[in-house]
């Protein structure tokens, strides 16, 4: 028998080291005062229950599972035998090699597994099986329970087509468009031309924003036709797709219900979920700040009446677009766990998992309309492995060569699936975590999140933790002025990350400075030796050039116990820290304006990046002598990108469009990449002839790998 602490079906078992940390990761934020969640050791649901899923939903379901006394199963691919999931899991399996087809969407192995552990369950998490029909459908045939809604629900709902006749018959508001399935790219302009443009060209089994696409006219129709169909046939094995009316600027908000085998069904109140970029969620909180009382209730009896209509039976999210005038449209029901499924839990003191648990069991809701509460507020980060600063995040890939999350501070949840040491590959999605912080009000929870942004530590791959903070302190965030548009419309050109006032430069090069002389004074020290110095050093003063962007500033520094005192731009700063360089984190107060920074790296040549307010920022570092010097160095020559292709993620070329010798336009595609299920597609600088083509379709490809060259 397998016992907690302990993984591996069949196999040897020993306790993991770490497992208390891996533990204490749920944090559930606070004990609401009308209630809170109860785990009632007497109340039988399953002995043992597999999850169908991996990374950070996997252990958020297997941590209700440990606390209802459920034993759990992991799957994994074998490139995720030492994933954070199958450690924590009482057994663990694989189900086949990395390719989701072959492992994570493997029916026919999981469905082995299932039979050999003897799961009386499986819940699915979201993505890969969780709305998949045929996967419910034999799990059924087999007597093994499926943590969420029956087929015909699932059927229903995740078919948008479906969905939204049903929607329209159970009196939701739903958007204009074409109700059948688009037969080609002739049939999607025709009617595109009659819906209106712009219109929205989506998977029929869609969801995540995989499929998607936005046209404004003919061509990028059929662009957008070929293209969601192509995402829709990779991510979900189905390439149909439906067209609607793009309601332009609306905010994207939806309603979590959760409904019984008993005919009851509630409305958990709303998300927010209007930061996006390429149609995915980035930052969402709840409640809404745009909705009043009465849409808010409007919208959740609207959710409540369609689950009613499909006999809906666990949770799901009803998701809407609601214009400016507050007026709201039908978008697509999830019939699953939704990605920022803590938010609401944090304002309602609910733990969904157990409730989807117990509603599959076959136990009626023990709450009633009048006992769901809004209380506090609630924010959630996605930390992504991306690269902001390209298209808002392209995917990054590596190991986390240190990790660290910031639970120290106050009311802060991290719902994750990896730790220091783990691989973020090309093969699943780039997520890293949800960070989540809970207040009182608004303004708590944001500052909350701003503070743990600050002391969130991911060494190893590029993430995007700068473009975070920067959206939660942006003023038209703040005063909830936002839609799905916020994005573009905030960094038309792109983001560019935290641009600083004078006095955070001050701040920061003030902080760089201080930060160099107390390493020089460091490496002046050696303990237990006994040397003697010939000249006893009384040095107390450092003159200092420090390279910032594309400024040259002079910086004095001067030494007053483990304070120092920094002249910039002719302003003196006091900066005082406990200047212990081995950690992390570095708590420093400059002028009493306390900052939490991180150095990244260093070199011997003075080069040295910071992570001040959330942002990377390379500066170089030298005394005056070596500034007068370095500039008899010669520099390297930037390299002409104008004549050659790059790719700008890791990822699979799906398809190139050129061969040596032909002649290609600017803007036109070269060939398309795919990383974590999206396509991107690869245009050419400027006009010329192909010289070289080092890339075909089916290759891997890493970020800044050689695609193609032109004369």
């Amino acid at each position: 028998m397998a016992v907690a602490g302990f993984l591996r079906w069949g196999g040897r078992r020993a306790r993991l080291p770490g497992w208390e940390t891996l533990c204490s990761r749920w944090c559930l934020i606070t004990s609401h005062k009308l209630y809170s969640t109860v785990y009632d050791p007497n109340e039988k649901t399953f002995e043992k229950l597999l999850i169908a899923n991996r990374g950070e939903i996997a252990c958020r379901v297997i941590k209700t599972c440990k606390k209802m006394g459920i034993k759990t199963v992991a799957i994994h691919s074998d490139v995720d035998a030492n994933a954070v999931h199958v450690k924590m899991a009482d057994e663990a399996v694989c189900v086949g090699p990395a390719p989701t087809s072959k492992s994570y969407l493997n029916m026919d192995a999981i469905m082995e597994v299932i039979r050999k552990t003897r799961a009386q369950a499986v819940h699915p998490g979201y993505g890969f099986l969780s709305e998949n029909k045929e996967f419910a459908r034999r799990l059924a045939s087999e007597g093994v329970t499926f943590i969420g809604p029956d087929t015909h629900a699932i059927q229903a709902m995740g078919d948008k087509i479906e969905s939204k006749l049903l929607a329209k018959n159970a009196k939701v508001n739903t958007i204009p468009g074409f109700d059948g399935v688009v037969k080609d790219a002739d049939e999607a302009v025709r009617i595109a031309r009659e819906i209106g443009y712009p219109v929205m060209i989506k998977a029929s089994a869609g969801g995540g924003g995989k499929g998607m696409r936005i046209a404004w006219d003919d061509e990028e129709t059929r662009e957008g036709f070929r293209f969601s169909s192509q995402e829709a046939a990779s991510s979900f094995g189905d390439d149909r797709l439906l067209i609607e009316k793009f309601i332009d600027n609306p905010r994207h908000i939806e309603i979590q219900v959760l409904a019984d085998k008993h005919g009851n069904a509630l409305w958990l109140n709303e998300r927010e979920c209007s930061i996006q970029r390429r149609n995915q969620k980035v930052v969402e909180e709840a409640p809404s700040t745009f909705l009043d009382p009465e849409t808010r209730r409007a919208m959740g009896e609207q959710a409540v009446a369609l689950a009613k209509a499909v006999k809906y039976s666990s949770a799901g999210t009803v998701e809407f677009l609601v214009d400016s005038s507050k007026n709201f449209y039908f978008l697509e029901m999830n019939t699953r766990l939704q990605v920022e499924h803590p938010v609401t839990e944090c304002i309602t003191g609910l733990d969904l998992v157990q409730e989807m648990i117990r509603v599959a069991k076959g136990y009626p809701l023990r709450h009633t309309q009048a006992d769901i509460p809004i209380n506090g507020w609630a924010v959630e980060c996605r930390v992504y492995a991306e690269d902001p600063y390209k298209s808002f995040g392209l995917p990054s890939i590596g190991k986390l060569s240190q990790y660290q999350e910031p639970l120290h501070v106050p009311n802060v949840r991290v719902d994750s699936g990896i730790q220091q040491g783990s691989d973020i590959s090309i093969y699943y999605d780039p997520m890293i975590s949800k960070l989540i912080t809970y207040g009182s009000n608004r303004a708590e929870a944001l500052k909350r999140m701003e503070e743990a942004l600050d002391n969130y530590v991911i060494r190893g791959v590029a993430h995007n933790i700068s473009l975070l903070r920067e959206v939660i302190i942006h003023p038209r965030f703040v005063q909830g002025d936002i839609s799905t548009k916020f994005l573009p419309e905030v960094y038309p050109d792109g983001f560019k990350g935290h641009k600083l006032t004078d006095l955070e430069r001050r701040q920061l090069l003030a902080t760089a400075a201080s930060l160099y002389v107390a390493e020089q004074l460091r490496s002046q020290r050696f303990l237990g030796t006994p040397r003697i110095p010939i000249a006893k050093s009384k040095r107390s003063s450092w003159e200092l050039s420090v390279h910032l962007g594309d400024g040259i500033y002079p910086v004095a520094v001067s030494k007053d116990g483990s304070s120092f005192s920094v002249e910039v731009d002719g302003m003196k700063l006091n900066v005082t820290s406990e200047w212990n360089l081995a950690s992390p984190l570095l708590s420093v107060t400059i002028d009493g304006t306390q900052r939490t920074i991180q150095r990244i790296s260093r070199n011997a040549s003075g080069e040295t990046s910071i992570q001040f307010l959330g942002t990377v920022y390379k500066l170089q570092i030298l005394t005056k002598v070596a500034a007068e010097l370095s500039k008899y160095m010669p520099e390297k020559a930037a390299e002409d990108t104008s004549s050659i292709l790059r790719s700008p993620m890791p990822g699979t070329v799906v398809a190139v469009s050129v061969k040596p010798g032909d002649m290609v336009s600017e803007g036109q595609e070269i060939c398309v990449i795919e990383a974590m299920k999206m396509q991107n597609s690869m245009i050419a600088a400027k006009t010329g002839k192909v010289k070289a083509v080092h890339c075909k379709a089916g290759d891997t490809v890493g970020e800044e790998d050689l695609l193609v060259e032109l004369e």
